[in-house]
């Protein structure tokens, strides 16, 4: 199975520019054979912003206009987003399918510093587990990574691959260099951490993104720059790769 993971800026709060630029991310992901496109942590509205004013439901526009983005194509898209609901705002990723129907959502569990505590309600669900092509695979958000026991949990239950949307800033390499790499070989799965780049409202984010095997190895790797890398999981892990490309994002 192929992955796709973006690596880019924060849309900043234009809705409709992360649209575009969404269309445009799976249309190539597709093109080259993904099912699934991995987007990093609050791409809507982005990370930076005040989530009240743009916070939707799960059963919103946003979402529809997704899942037909995802049906046309034939890609899913996993993506992190704020979700409005029970009165509050949640720091939420949720996991659409190739044909458009909901695969998964989840509410983040451990929000970092003052600004997440101060605008988000945290969630109280255990990390869910769907299924991707045969691939029994698990929802994370950022700084849950960090954590052993939410992948081990997740381990447990029977996933092999974890999806993590994140917002890591810069200053923090040692999490996509180190501690990513320790919770697929902890657990024995495969670990797709999809970060933001550049800078937004005196956030400077890290980038980084990364695919690691259960062998702690990492199968793709972005820098510091917009990149949408395209994986092909190996069919048994622990096990090779069978390719990794990068897409020129010039030509999307």
């Amino acid at each position: 199975m192929k992955l796709a993971l973006y690596q880019g800026p924060s849309p900043a709060g234009d809705v409709e520019a992360a649209f575009a630029r969404m269309e445009a991310l799976i249309s190539a992901a597709s093109a080259a054979g993904a099912r699934m496109l991995l987007l990093p942590e609050l791409f809507l509205p982005g990370y930076g912003q005040s989530p009240f004013a743009q916070a939707q439901p799960l059963d919103g526009p946003w979402m529809a206009r997704i899942a037909g983005m995802a049906r046309a194509a034939g890609c899913g898209v996993t993506l992190g987003w704020a979700e409005a609901a029970e009165g509050a705002v949640f720091n939420a990723a949720s996991a659409i399918g190739p044909d458009g129907a909901l695969l998964a959502h989840y509410r983040k569990i451990q929000l970092y510093g003052d600004m997440e505590r101060g605008c988000f309600r945290p969630g109280n669900a255990p990390p869910p587990i769907f299924d991707l092509d045969g691939v029994r695979a698990g929802l994370l958000i950022c700084y849950d990574i960090e954590f052993p026991q939410h992948a081990a949990d997740l381990a447990r239950r029977g996933a092999s691959l974890l999806l993590v949307p994140t917002a890591n800033p810069a200053g923090f390499d040692h999490v996509p260099r180190m501690l990513v790499p320790a919770r697929a070989h902890e657990n024995r799965l495969i670990v797709a951490y999809a970060n933001l780049c550049g800078s937004e409202g005196g956030l400077d984010y890290g980038g980084g993104s990364v695919v690691v095997g259960p062998d702690a190895v990492p199968l793709a790797t972005a820098g510091r720059a917009e990149a949408l890398l395209i994986c092909d999981l190996p069919q048994d892990w622990p096990g090779a790769v069978l390719s990794t490309q990068d897409r020129d994002l010039r030509r999307i």
